[in-house]
């Protein structure tokens, strides 16, 4: 996470009014890029092509259980913010190829703190999980 001058994490330092109104949150450009990389799919295909160019099927090969359908509209949102792009070769039939731009590539590294983080607290998470289901299942006193 970007740390400011006053070692102060960024996100704590960003200014906003209490309460945070429904409009601040939606032009808020964290809760745009949250959206698209929250989404089921979008991570796995920056993920994907951060290991280099592929062609649809390959793609599809590679993502269990994402239908063509879907791949197709998470590949389009990724090329609308400009995270991927779409190269189409003129073979017989065309050949067309998806890869992470100079922005898409700069996700990884974000991404990558995000994983490190999941894998580093995975076992607190559950712990915290399990002992909050047990308070949950006991009646009131």
């Amino acid at each position: 996470m970007s740390v400011t001058n006053g070692r102060v994490p960024t996100v704590l330092s960003a200014e906003f009014g209490l309460p945070v109104t429904a409009a601040e949150h939606e032009a808020c450009p964290v809760t745009d890029v949250l959206r698209r990389i929250g989404d089921k799919w979008s991570v796995l295909v920056v993920v994907v092509l951060g290991r280099g160019p592929r062609r649809f099927n390959e793609l599809h090969r590679s993502i269990e259980n994402i239908s063509q359908r879907m791949l197709t509209r998470t590949l389009r949102a990724l090329q609308r913010d400009g995270l991927v792009t779409r190269t189409v070769y003129p073979t017989v039939p065309a050949t067309v190829e998806y890869a992470l731009t100079d922005l898409g590539r700069t996700l990884l590294g974000p991404l990558s703190a995000l994983t490190d983080w999941a894998i580093a607290n995975r076992e607190d998470i559950e712990v915290a999980r399990i002992r909050h289901d047990e308070m949950e299942e006991r009646p009131p006193s």
